[in-house]
Order: structure tokens, then sequence, then C-alpha cells
């Protein structure tokens, strides 16, 4: 999949509307939180829309920008302004790969992270990652694809009798058993729908391919069993094809350790 995100750097944004969309929502939920970070970042930055949300939320702190697609890196500093460059305000290029952070452990006030930890086949790790280098009161708040996403090509499957090959996405109740397992403290998690419609399959098909996402959210059948199945799609009463995406939003706190790396309890004493 890497490969594929990296060719779509050039095309990524003319198709990147339900990403922009849930942006915005992440970004009205980030209205109801006060904190001040010395440090953000945008984990799977992708063009770079979060890291510039974050930068002019919280105009103060060092902000990074981290993909594992270097092309997509070159765009964000692309669309970086030349003043901002200049004045050494644009964001920290970093080019890594979310389970293997190259920054310090308690470094990072603020992690956001939209429509990527769908994509790993076990997000756990990088959830571990993430608490490693957030610091303590540090924010992770994330959105992820859920499991009746594409529930229109699911059910269009099944009619047909065509191979169900649209990739399986964890569902809220499994992300928040992950955050617990992964240090974070009192996750919250919430859904919704929003639904897409598209006038042809062609169209959904090429939105996909410009995200660089096609044969990672599709998976691969036969060219026979795809008529069928994209036939069988149904109609919306605009004569349109739904597709359906169901947006996982999280978010949870890093509390203060338990425990030390030696497995000693953390025991405070306050006096009064």
């Amino acid at each position: 999949m890497r490969s594929d995100f990296a060719r779509a750097a050039e095309s990524y944004d003319s198709a990147a509307v339900l990403a922009r969309e849930v942006g915005a929502r992440m970004a009205a939920r980030l209205d109801l939180v006060r904190i001040a970070p010395q440090r953000v970042a945008d984990i799977g930055c992708a063009t770079g829309d979060g890291i510039r949300e974050l930068q002019q939320r919280y105009s103060r702190a060092q902000a990074l920008a981290v993909d594992y697609a270097l092309p997509m890196l070159r765009t964000v500093r692309q669309r970086t302004a030349l003043l901002q460059r200049l004045a050494g305000r644009g964001p920290r290029l970093i080019n890594a790969d979310v389970r293997a952070l190259p920054l310090a452990a308690d470094s990072l006030g603020l992690v956001w992270s939209n429509l990527m930890l769908h994509w790993l086949d076990d997000p756990l790790p990088a959830l571990r990652e993430l608490h490693r280098v957030l610091e303590v009161g540090g924010l992770l708040t994330f959105a992820t694809l859920g499991p009746d996403t594409l529930k229109e090509l699911r059910a269009a499957a099944a009619e047909v009798g065509a191979g169900d090959t649209v990739r399986r996405f964890l569902d809220m109740h499994d992300l928040g058993d992950m955050l617990v397992a992964a240090g974070f403290g009192d996750p919250v998690m919430d859904m919704e729908i929003i639904t897409l419609t598209y006038p042809t399959p062609r169209a959904f098909l090429a939105d996909q391919r410009h995200l660089g996402v096609r044969d990672a959210l599709l998976g691969r059948q036969g060219w026979r069993d795809w008529r069928r199945l994209l036939g069988a799609w149904p109609q919306d009463a605009g004569r349109r094809l739904p597709a359906s995406f169901e947006i996982v939003y999280g978010h949870a706190w890093k509390p203060e350790p338990r425990q030390i790396a030696d497995g000693r309890a953390v025991v405070k004493f306050h006096s009064r």
C-alpha cells in the first residue's frame, strides 16, 4: 500500500472529500478541549490539511507532519507558505511508520490522526507507540473507518454471490479496548455514518485510485465478479450510488504512570 499511497500524492486532494470533512469534524471536537501543547503531530498527514489546522489552532507549538509516503511530505512542503518556511515556522517533516516513530518518549502534547489507523492489520502496536511519544497529560485524537463502511457493496456482493473482498474494519468498542491496553486512560469513542454518492461505479473506483487506497480498500477479485457486484449496487432516489462510511472518532489522554519500567508501582504522597 505504501507505493500506491506514494503515487497518489499528486491526485490525492482531488478525491479527498471524506478526509477533509472528517478533519473538519475532528477540529470541531478540539473546540471542547482546553490544551496548550508545545509540540503537536499529525500522524499519517497525507498532503497536510491536518497539520495546517493544528498550526492555526496552536500557533506557538512546534508542528510535526509525519507520513510513511515521502511524496506526500514533499507536497506538504510545497504547500507551506514561503514566508512561513523562511521564518522557520513550517512543519517539521518526518518520513516514518507510526509503529516506529523517531521521536523521544514523552515529547508530544497532542497527536492527531485522520483516517490512517484502519489501514493497519493490528493498530495496537501503533497505539502503544503513540502512547510512548505523548507526554503525561497529552491527548490523542483520531478518526478511523468502522465496520459498516461500504455496507452497500457488501450487500451487493452477497446478493449476487460475488466474493466480499472489501476490507474489514474494527468496531469502536474494540478500538476502545486497545486504547486501554496501550496505556491510555478513559478513552471516549463515538461514531457516525457519512454517505457519499457517485454517478457511476467508475467514478467511485477512480476516487479510490486517486487516494491510493483502491486495492487496500476493495481487495482483488475477478472482473466478472466485479461487474456483477457493481451492477447490483442499489441506486438512491436520485439515481446515484450511495457509499456509506462509518467514521469512528476517539480521543484519550495519557495518564500518569502507575508503575516504572522495572514493574515497581508508583506511589505518591501528598502533604496537607
